[in-house]
């Protein structure tokens, strides 16, 4: 089992550390706490957490970028030590032991949980001349496996959960406030009705990449 990075430049090392198709390790290691306060936010289970954020990224973090174009992680991976210290310092960050807490990655290898705080700007700017953050709750619950979501008015910037058994659940500090879609339940809006919410958003993986020249590209 790989422990926390002994060293700059191990550290330097686990930043380079790939996720997924277009997120690398370096992205979730960025902390104001952390900057502001020095203390450190270094992972005490390398291969957990690379596990959990290669999952998140893969199942949660790739198709969002590939509909939306730019993901914005604003809150990713946070050492249990920066949590702790956070929370007890009222810096928003929940206690280290609450089952919904995403950003400690490498909590528990039993349970296993990831998230980040991220925004999508080509939302944020719709929701900043008004849209309803319910139009993308609703498309991310309906093309995601996600385990929970959870709204800031800021940015209409979300918490976005991967579980192994996701709970599905819906809440927000926007109004309307509150749980929006508890665990195992279904939303009030059938799907026509939410689908006619985002009937304006971009198609699905819709976002044309570069293509690999067939000479470099390993599947050629």
């Amino acid at each position: 089992m790989k422990r926390k990075p002994a060293s700059m430049w191990s550290l330097e090392t686990l930043g380079r550390e790939r996720l997924s198709k277009y997120f690398f390790m370096r992205e979730f290691l960025y902390s104001e706490i952390g900057n502001f306060h020095q203390v450190q936010n270094i992972p005490e289970n390398v291969e957990l957490t690379l596990e959990v954020g290669r999952a998140f990224c893969r199942d949660l973090l790739d198709p969002l970028h590939e509909t939306f174009g730019c993901v914005s992680v604003r809150s990713g991976y946070r050492s249990p030590e920066l949590n702790r210290f956070g929370n007890e310092n009222k810096l928003n960050c929940a206690r280290n032991g609450y089952p919904g807490e995403c950003h400690i990655w490498d909590r528990s290898a039993a349970s296993p949980i990831g998230g980040a705080t991220i925004v999508i700007p080509w939302f944020a700017d719709q929701y900043a001349r008004g849209r309803d953050w319910r139009d993308l709750a609703y498309w991310v619950h309906d093309h995601l496996p996600y385990s929970e979501q959870w709204y800031f008015p800021k940015l209409a910037a979300f918490n976005l959960t991967w579980e192994a058994t996701p709970r599905r659940t819906i809440s927000s500090y926007i109004a309307p406030r509150g749980k929006l879609l508890a665990a195992g339940a279904e939303p009030d809006e059938n799907r026509s009705t939410r689908a006619a919410r985002y009937a304006d958003f971009p198609r699905f993986r819709g976002v044309a990449q570069p293509v690999i020249p067939e000479k470099w590209n390993a599947g050629g």
